[in-house]
């Protein structure tokens, strides 16, 4: 087993510690992460950067001021200058504008492109080892763009789309059942947007296949409101959009790479091949463990599932010819 440096070994395959873990972005996705990691002591500092000085000051603080009461012992630094994060092991990339009402993903295409280009070369010149995990949307190209800043393996540059999205599509369900979320297992593809892939053929509650427990015209509302779910939520907040759920999905990412879990999530991965597609980045089940992508696994889809997969594919080959016009 390779060991980066930093990271502390309790017993086989399972890492206890990190030494460091920052985010990247103090906004409410960023803060909700930090102080996430810190309840859970995934690493010993976590480390919240912005570049509006006072911001990540201040809520480092208030989170690290929340330890007597939550229990933990992860300090909460928060810093302007990336010297502070310096060796990190895992970088939650969430700094970008976000969406507002009306506003697509692809909107926000080349603002959040100059930011992440600006924080992926950042990254690779004080932490060349380190695992990025990218939130920020337009999310696939986001990560594109990540990992030709920092030339990174693509086992190191991994995009948080479809954790969050398979966690909406399994909470639809469990309201549309009202069965406890513990039982639901359910798999989404593709692209992060309006061209997801949620897959009914993959999804059960406790074993029992949905379709035998709900019509195709309900499952069939339920996958768009899944698509539509990151929409639904702008349209409430009207002045930002979700932040809880995206965090809790960066979070869940990083413990599995931390502590080694090699847990099977769908994440946005850089394909070569697999699914016979390549040079993009799209949603799919993955291995994840203490060198980011452990094994991208393919599974069978039948001929209407595999088209709308190579359709989410397009779009997102689209949206990053969009970005290249734009240079």
């Amino acid at each position: 087993m390779v060991v980066r440096p930093g990271i502390t070994l309790l017993k086989h395959n399972f890492l206890v510690t990190t030494k460091k873990i920052a985010v990247v972005g103090a906004g409410h996705v960023g803060a909700t992460c930090s102080q996430l990691l810190a309840q859970k002591e995934l690493a010993q500092e976590v480390i919240l950067l912005d570049i509006v000085e006072g911001i990540p000051q201040g809520k480092g603080l208030d989170q690290w001021e929340s330890a007597p009461i939550e229990g933990f012992d992860s300090r909460v630094i928060g810093a302007n200058a990336y010297e502070a994060a310096e060796n990190s092991e895992v970088f939650i990339v969430t700094a970008g504008i976000a969406r507002k009402p009306g506003m697509s993903r692809d909107d926000l295409l080349k603002t959040n492109a100059g930011v992440i280009g600006s924080v992926s070369r950042e990254i690779k010149r004080v932490a060349p080892n380190a695992i990025v995990i990218v939130v920020t949307n337009p999310l696939d190209v986001m990560a594109q763009v990540a990992l030709e800043e920092t030339e990174f393996p693509r086992e190191r540059v991994i995009g948080m789309a479809g954790v969050l999205d398979t966690a909406r599509y399994r909470s639809f369900i469990a309201l549309e059942l009202d069965v406890s979320i513990e039982d639901i297992q359910a798999l989404v593809l593709g692209g992060h947007g309006d061209t997801m892939v949620p897959l009914a053929s993959y999804t059960s509650v406790s074993g029992i296949p949905l379709s035998q427990l709900l019509s195709q015209d309900r499952i069939d509302a339920l996958i768009e409101r899944t698509r539509k779910g990151g929409g639904e939520i702008v349209s409430h907040l009207k002045t930002g959009s979700a932040y809880y759920a995206p965090a809790a999905a960066a979070v869940q990412m990083a413990e599995a790479i931390v502590k080694n879990k090699r847990r099977i999530l769908p994440c946005a991965a850089w394909l070569q091949g697999e699914y016979g597609m390549r040079d993009l980045y799209l949603g799919v089940p993955c291995m994840l463990g203490e060198n980011g992508i452990e094994r991208v696994i393919e599974v069978e889809l039948d001929g209407e599932e595999r088209a709308a997969l190579e359709s989410s594919a397009e779009h997102v080959r689209s949206t990053v010819a969009a970005l290249k016009s734009l240079d």
